[in-house]
């Protein structure tokens, strides 16, 4: 997943037409840095992918990640149901 997510930033700063030199210095962090992101390397942190995505302008892409938790929604929806039958039988007693 986080390959993917590397080579998506360097398309991305590739159609940019923007080198890995430039990002780095807009980004204030190493090549090195950038090379990581861009392959995916899980020693990289969420910092640095977040400074690289905001040179590119991307930034707002973060915002994305999990914003649709469907998954948890459906575990607190199911937590939840029990205690809403207990109060309905509990008025209808």
């Amino acid at each position: 997943m986080l390959a993917q997510l590397g080579e998506r930033i360097k398309l991305a700063r590739m159609r940019r037409k923007l080198s890995s030199t430039v990002v780095a210095q807009r980004a204030g962090i190493s090549r090195t840095s950038v090379y990581k992101v861009e392959s995916g390397d899980p020693g990289a942190t969420l910092g640095t992918y977040f400074r690289v995505l905001a040179v590119l302008g991307l930034e707002r892409d973060i915002n994305v990640l999990a914003a649709d938790d469907k998954v948890g929604r459906k575990l607190q929806d199911l937590a939840l149901t029990p205690a809403t039958a207990a109060r309905r039988a509990k008025v209808l007693q």
